[in-house]
Formats: structure tokens, sequence, C-alpha cells
């Protein structure tokens, strides 16, 4: 069980007036240690408006190790905090190195490049003289302590800088470093050649598709994406310049026109107004880079309490208006998520941050919930609209109801709070963040987070949305209801008799558009929302599923944009399992019945295609065979783009393009 601190219960942490002592507690334990930066955050909340931005960026630089070491004296995870500073702490040399040497070198000619053997038997003369097998972090420990004394070590430091440029430059470097960090420098940016294709005859159509080398085999719906692990974030938070101390921190405030109001743009007009949240981010940044995983966290809580619902694979905005124009862009949304990560898999990760949802000393504006202010809203739509006004309004002291036309599941009474009948009932503590986690081709849809359960894929961790749901849900002021319909199921003047003193419509994007053509819902023919939604809702990627949700190679798939891209990519791994699930059943059924009376009720058409079917199943199922017997993965994308595969067909341009 978890045992806080102070003498504080568990449910302090949810109750404003539990909030309140944790406030004072942290704040007596600052005038202790730090006189100086207690008087200064006082001062900074009896009027933000005071403060200038640089200065409020760095009060909250140096309160946020304070606050780190707070929390983990709260919970008792001092040790586990401490070793994940040494951990984040473990490639400060290979960091500084790639900043202060690696970028240098690395731009030698072309021409005074050694050859692949040459570089070869350097690797094997550092690991003599290293004293173990040659590594990046062994290469860039030496280095660093080489350039103490420059000259000392001239001929050294000229062997490793041939190598540098040798692993930076040449095709066999680069292969021989591709899964490293140290070697991986950022490239020049070419807005017209952002995604590598190459043009190849498919089915006697010209066409572009991506090099046979780098295209991915899926299988299932597993999650696709799980991005970078904590070295790749890292070497993302120290390649930032950390501009915020000159107040040119544009990921967060856009990029500004010298001369004119307003914000430059991108090459395709775009607007480069950097974080709408206006996220401190180069904040988070140099807190992840000195070692305190919760300071980054509080920080970007800051502007973004739902960080869950962002970061990796969700928004980008941060990434173009970067300082770094003409090459690659820090991959702040990867810095982001990895934080959160890191937070939550402590233990009492999920309490933690949901802890910084609520009372952040870092928030001058608005540190803990405002007293209750007797209004009671009505939130129709749980999507991220709903669900992240849902969140403020409950830290601005209001009560609130959020209804959603999707069907609701119930989460398990111990961890949500709420009983079958919507009572409210005591839960527990989440000492490990993997309790709630399920695989994402397993999964159940729950109903929760609109756009997010329904309409984007698995290149996004979908148990975010539990984590999410479980940080309002747990509130006393919160109440949901699924299945509820706004304008049908409940009208306005409904909402206003029962009660309430405001409806926010947080409704989304509303209808699919349906295109007025000939033949537009012929059979064969859907819409690409719709399909999305039917593969996500109905679950008919899943192997007990018996959906009704049947595709046919070649897909065909009209448009550019993110939709478009989902839906392509998409039908090509639903294909695979629906045909082996076909397969799956067939020989069941066969063999229980008999192949005559298993066909018996077919029609012409519907032979042919169980046929095709099962040709495609046995063959899918044959490949793996033989995959599994060389050891190789099985080239099923192969198998399908000899069926016909997918086409994505566009009017345009690919640079034109929202996806793009």
């Amino acid at each position: 069980m978890l045992s806080l601190d102070f003498g504080l219960e568990f449910m302090d942490l949810y109750r404003r007036q539990g909030l309140v002592k944790i406030d004072k507690l942290f704040a007596d334990r600052l005038q202790a240690e730090q006189p100086a930066l207690h008087d200064r955050l006082v001062a900074a909340r009896n009027d933000p408006s005071l403060l200038e931005k640089k200065d409020e960026d760095e009060l909250l630089l140096e309160l946020a190790p304070h606050l780190e070491a707070f929390i983990g004296g709260l919970f008792g995870i001092k040790r586990e905090i401490e070793a994940l500073a040494r951990r984040m702490d473990l490639l400060t040399d290979l960091y500084e190195c790639k900043k202060h040497f690696i970028l240098h070198e690395s731009k030698r000619p072309a021409a005074d490049l050694i050859s692949d053997a040459e570089a070869e038997a350097m690797a094997d003369a550092f690991s003599e003289l290293f004293g173990e097998p040659f590594s990046e972090l062994a290469f860039a420990g030496h280095v660093m302590q080489w350039q103490g004394d420059k000259e000392g070590n001239a001929e050294q430091l000229a062997r490793a800088g041939a190598y540098t440029a040798w692993a930076v430059q040449s095709d066999a470097g680069r292969k021989k470093h591709g899964d490293g960090l140290l070697f991986h420098v950022p490239a020049r940016i070419d807005a017209m050649q952002l995604v590598v294709t190459e043009h190849v005859q498919l089915n006697g159509v010209d066409a572009m598709q991506g090099p046979r080398e780098t295209l991915r085999q899926r299988h299932g719906f597993s999650l696709t994406d799980p991005g970078t692990d904590l070295d790749g974030a890292l070497d993302q938070a120290h390649y930032c310049i950390w501009c915020h101390h000159q107040g040119r921190d544009s990921c967060s405030i856009g990029l500004k026109k010298k001369k004119a109001e307003g914000f430059k743009s991108s090459p395709f007009g775009v607007p480069l107004a950097g974080c709408p949240l206006e996220e401190k981010i180069s904040e988070m940044n140099q807190l992840a880079s000195e070692g305190h995983a919760i300071g980054a966290l509080a920080v970007v809580c800051v502007n973004n309490p739902v960080v869950a619902a962002t970061g990796h694979r969700i928004c980008k905005d941060c990434m173009q208006a970067c300082i770094y124009q003409k090459q690659e862009p820090v991959h702040i949304p990867q810095v982001e998520t990895r934080m959160l990560k890191e937070v939550l898999n402590l233990s009492w990760g999920f309490e933690i941050y949901g802890l910084l949802t609520r009372w952040n000393p870092l928030n001058l504006r608005r540190p803990l919930p405002r007293p209750e202010s007797g209004y009671k809203v009505l939130v129709a739509g749980l999507g991220p609209a709903g669900f992240t006004l849902a969140h403020h309004l409950m830290n601005d002291g209001h009560s609130v109801v959020a209804v959603d036309g999707m069907k609701i599941e119930p989460l398990p009474a111990d961890v949500s709070g709420v009983g079958s009948k919507g009572e409210r009932q005591p839960f527990r503590p989440i000492r490990q963040i993997s309790e709630l986690y399920e695989a994402l081709d397993d999964r159940i849809m729950a109903g929760f987070g609109g756009v997010t359960e329904y309409g984007i894929t698995v290149r996004w961790d979908k148990n975010f949305l539990k984590v999410i749901r479980l940080l309002i849900e747990r509130r006393d002021s919160f109440a949901m209801f699924g299945g509820v319909r706004l304008g049908s199921t409940m009208s306005v003047e409904d909402a206003f008799e029962a009660g309430f003193d405001h409806i926010a419509l947080c409704l989304g994007a509303g209808a699919p558009t349906v295109i007025s053509i000939p033949n537009g819902m012929a059979r064969g023919v859907r819409q690409a929302s719709d399909f999305l939604m039917a593969l996500q809702l109905t679950g008919a990627a899943r192997t007990g599923s018996v959906a009704n949700l049947q595709i046919r190679l070649p897909i065909v798939v009209l448009g550019g944009g993110l939709t478009a891209i989902d839906t392509a990519t998409e039908a090509l791994a639903y294909y695979p399992v629906q045909v082996e699930k076909f397969l799956g059943r067939y020989d069941a059924l066969v063999s229980e019945r008999g192949e005559a009376q298993v066909r018996s009720g077919w029609t012409e058409e519907e032979a042919m295609i169980a046929d095709e079917f099962l040709a495609h199943a046995r063959a899918i199922r044959h490949e793996r065979e033989q995959a599994a017997a060389e050891e190789r993965r099985p080239d099923i994308l192969g198998l399908l783009n000899s069926w016909g595969g997918c086409t994505i067909a566009y009017r345009r341009r690919m640079i034109d393009s929202p996806a793009y």
C-alpha cells in the first residue's frame, strides 16, 4: 500500500483540502532550505503579471529540482528517482561529444575520407587503447578527456576526427552505426523532399513508393511505433539550444517576423505559430538534460496538464517552428512523451502525474484547484476537447457532467472510484502503470476519447486514454455518461431544466463528408472515415470478433489527407487478419460438417470471394512457415502487393497533401 510522508492519506491527493496541505508542506520545506527562492515564489504567485517571461522561466527552472525532491520524499521513492537521474546522466559524455566534436569533425571533405578497411583497423586500435570493446560511449568518453588537453592529444583527436567523418558520411559507416546516436548528425532539410520515394511500376501504372529497405512489415494491430527510448529523448534534449534564455524559443511562442507583426510561414504557407498551448518546451529540454524527469514533466504540466493526449504521433506544431529551420528540428514530442513515460514507470508514477495535474507549484497562476464555485457545467462530447475542458473546469472549481454519444464501458470500481450505478466508491492507488495497460491488438474499445478512440489507429498508444480518463473520472466533482446525445437523448432545454448553468459543445468535426458523385455508395465503395470507425469500434481486427467488415484487394484510397494515409495502412494490416480468420473458421466448419455442407448455401459470387480469401490465407500461412524455417521475417507485404495491394490516388502533388 502507498504510505505517504508527512502523515498524509492517499485521498489527500484528490481532495482540495489535502492539496492545500501538500502545498503548505512544500512551501515550508522550501522556506527552510532556500528562503530567498521561497520569497520569490510567494511574490510571483501574488502577482504573476509582474514577472517578465525570462524571469518566470528561471524561477521555474530553480524550483523544479526542489519539487522533484519533495515528491520523492512524499511518495517514498527517493532512491528510484536518484537511480533514474543516474541513468539520465550516464550518457552525458556522448551528448557533449556529439555537440562539441562530432558535429564539427563530420564536415570533413568527402575526398579526405579514410577507407572502410582503415576505419575497421582504427576501431580495433581504439579498442586496445580504451581497454574495452569499441562502443560509442567509450569513444565519446575518451574524446572528451582528450579535449581537455588538445595539444597533448592532437594525434588521437585527429584519428577520432577521421573516424567520425567516415562513420557519418560513408555508406559502411552509416550502416555500422545506424542504430546508435553518436554519429547521427542532423541532416539538412529539403522541404520538397521530406518523404523519400522511388518510382515503380505497379500493375502497369507509374507510382511512387517508399524504398524497399524502409518498408515496415506489420502483423495485426499491436502498437506500430513505441517511440524513442530514454537515450534517444535525451539526445534530442541536448540537441536543443534552450533558447528560452534568449527569448527566442520559437517552438513555444512561434517564429515571429522581424519587421512586421505575425508569424513567418513554412514553404507551404503554414504560419509557424509554435505550440498552441505555449508549452515550456525549451525549459523541459534543459531539465531533462540535467536528469530531472519529474521536474521536466512538471514544467510541461504548467501549460499542458493533459500531456498524455499530446506528444509523440499526435502533434508537431512545435517542431515546425523550431529555431532549426534549415536542418532537422528537435524532435520535441519524443522528449515530451518519454519524460511522461519515465515518470509513469516509477512506483506510484500514475499518482505522481495525476498529482501534478491538480497541484503544481510551478503553475504560478493556478497552483491549486480553486474553491467550489457552485456552477454546474454540461460537457457534450468526450474527445480531446471535452476531456481537456472538463479537467480545466474542475480545476477552476466547477462541477462537471460529461456526456458522449458513444457507449462508455465501465472500469473496475476499485480503479475508477465509480460503481456500477454511478455511485462514488473508494479506489486504490496504482503502484505500477502496467496494471492499466493492455496489448492494443487485444484491447476492447472503451468508448472514451472520441476521435482518439475510434478515429486514429495503433500508431498512437491508446493505453494513454485510460490514464487520461482516470485523471478526471476519479474526481468527486465529475460524472460521466455514455450513450447520451445532446439534441436527441437530451435537449438543450432539458439540460438547463436539470440545473446546469452552462453547456460546453465539444462535439468534434461532425458528420463525415459524403461526396456527391455517381455510385458513391455502391457496393465495394466506403467512406474512409467510416471504414476506420468500423475497424476500431467493431473490433474486427481481433481474432475472436465476428464483425462483418469485408474488404478485397486491390484497394484504391482516394485522397491525400491523414485519414487517407491511415486508411491505406490499416487496410493492408487488416486484410491478412481477415483472410486468416476466414481460413481458420472455414477449416473448423469443414472438419465438423464437411466441405459440401459448408459451401451449400453460398451464391456463385460468395464462393468466388471465399476461394480468393482461402487462397490468399494459405499463401500467407505458407510464407510464415517458410520464413520461420529460413529464420527471416515473413514478407506479407510482398504478397499483398502481388495481389494488387493498396494505392493512394491523389489529384494533386504529394507535397500538396495535408499529410505531407
